[in-house]
């Protein structure tokens, strides 16, 4: 009886959780607009506070064996001035990434991890699409390996750098499944 009882307030619980606007996919269209796939989900912690899981995966080569192979991952928590999924918000995002190839003479092979502090606004298109614009600055460092275009293993300079600056800019639409 008592695991009757506990699996049924779980359930309602659960049906509590999924009846409002708690779990959005999203895609960054800047991102699309540069041909790098990416995909977003977020999750609603509180009434003001959400959660988004968000990564981009770029394997594209281009003529002249021009690319610039990456994965991204860049985790951000936001508190929401107004309501979730609604207005305004300011977040605290972290951000890390494998990149690999250049478009120069020189080719990169290296990793990068840093955060930054987000703004950003978010309009209401429907029950089920939000738009969201929102822009990050922050710092990032970066550690690679450069070398010259031409394949050599042994031909590679390890340097690393410091930036601060722009660290997130997207015009995301969001689809709600709950």
């Amino acid at each position: 009886m008592k695991r009757i009882l506990l699996l049924l307030i779980s359930t309602i619980g659960v049906f509590h959780f999924l009846t409002a606007q708690n779990v959005g996919l999203k895609t960054n269209a800047l991102y699309w607009l540069a041909t790098i796939p990416n995909l977003g989900v977020e999750f609603s912690l509180d009434k003001k506070l959400t959660l988004e899981l968000a990564g981009a995966y770029n394997p594209w080569t281009f003529k002249d064996d021009k690319k610039m192979h990456f994965w991204l991952v860049q985790p951000e928590i936001k508190y929401w001035t107004c309501e979730k999924f609604n207005g305004h918000f300011i977040g605290l995002h972290l951000h890390g990434a494998q990149y690999y190839g250049g478009f120069s003479s020189k080719r990169y092979d290296g990793y990068l991890a840093g955060g930054g502090f987000t703004y950003g606004y978010d309009w209401i298109l429907s029950p089920h699409w939000n738009l969201e614009a929102a822009i990050g600055i922050g710092y990032a460092h970066l550690w690679y390996k450069e070398s010259e275009r031409i394949p050599c293993a042994k031909c590679y300079e390890k340097k690393h750098k410091n930036y601060f600056g722009p660290t997130k800019v997207a015009l995301t639409l969001t689809y709600f499944i709950f």
